[in-house]
């Protein structure tokens, strides 16, 4: 199949092209948001992933249109699509929650002829969705021989952004960590704004984070990020606020560590430094849990069967 979509977020685009099929991804001069095409250096980028220049989307033939943000559905498609690629086989992926009610919030797609995917199952039941719905949890590799190792006796927070995002991120949160005397180092897009390190390109990031002895995910308000489950795929001992997806992804006490108080995530933070066999064994729980949920091929199989059925 041909897939229209948009780089969104690269980490997905490049987990959603191993499903079985062409993805061409619109580009303008500048490489403003949303269409930044395929920019070279941080991402591995497949063969079946292609650039096309945005004045070529209405004239060139696509099995499917695949949104991927709010902006590609009221205003891209609009601008981009004829008026047959508007009416024909189209997919709305949900990356995030409801921000404006948690469970009021009607999704903006309520068009039955659209298919709506969500990432997880907590959006698909936080929204009320009025087009059909369907969950693709995520699916994720990592280096092959890249393993968490956990010799630096500090933990690692990997959140895009931080300072200007604030709350719902966990700006306050981490600052709050610190304050009690564990080690964090925060990375990611801008981390110096939130006294962090600063970006790791997504290339260098595995082998980076696996020398901390946990991570940490301060996220108060999210679906799932990927980065939880590259790292659980890492191995990573897990340390989470039992918020959104993350109250089922980690298990208490096998993968990781969870709860909405911060204060018991700081003693299992200090647990973990201190006993560097409790985290191997959380190392094991969350590797064995990142393949059970997470393995790249069963996410490459449920989007090739959601594209096709909606291709008909």
């Amino acid at each position: 199949m041909r897939v229209l979509t948009w780089h969104i977020h690269g980490s997905y685009l490049h987990y959603l092209s191993h499903a079985p099929h062409d993805f061409y991804v619109p580009v303008r001069e500048g490489r403003p948001p949303r269409y930044t095409g395929l920019p070279e250096g941080g991402f591995p980028w497949r063969p079946n992933l292609h650039e096309i220049p945005a004045e070529d989307v209405a004239g060139t033939r696509f099995d499917v249109v695949l949104f991927q943000h709010r902006e590609n559905w009221d205003s891209d498609q609009h601008e981009l699509l004829s008026d047959e690629q508007r009416r024909g086989p189209r997919i709305y992926l949900e990356h995030d929650p409801p921000r404006t009610s948690p469970f009021e919030e009607v999704h903006p797609v309520d068009d039955p002829s659209v298919l709506v995917v969500h990432v997880t199952p907590f959006n698909e039941l936080m929204y009320d969705t009025r087009a059909p719905t369907r969950v693709v949890e995520h699916g994720v590799v990592v280096p092959d021989g890249v393993r968490w190792t956990g010799e630096l006796d500090r933990g690692i927070v990997v959140v895009n952004n931080m300072a200007r995002r604030g709350r719902r991120l966990g700006a306050d949160v981490v600052p709050r960590v610190k304050d009690t005397g564990v080690p964090l180092d925060v990375v990611g897009m801008d981390a110096e704004a939130a006294g962090g390190l600063g970006e790791v390109r997504p290339d260098e990031l595995a082998g980076f984070q696996t020398r901390y002895r946990f991570f940490f995910n301060p996220i108060r308000w999210t679906s799932l990020g990927l980065a939880v489950c590259e790292a659980m795929m890492l191995g990573m001992p897990m340390v989470v606020l039992a918020s959104g997806e993350h109250a089922v992804v980690v298990e208490n006490g096998e993968s990781g560590i969870v709860d909405t108080s911060v204060d018991r995530l700081v003693e299992g933070m200090n647990a973990l430094l201190a006993d560097r066999g409790e985290a191997e064994r959380l190392s094991r729980g969350a590797r064995e849990r990142a393949l059970e949920r997470y393995g790249i091929d069963r996410f490459a199989s449920d989007w090739d069967r959601a594209i096709r059925d909606v291709a008909g």
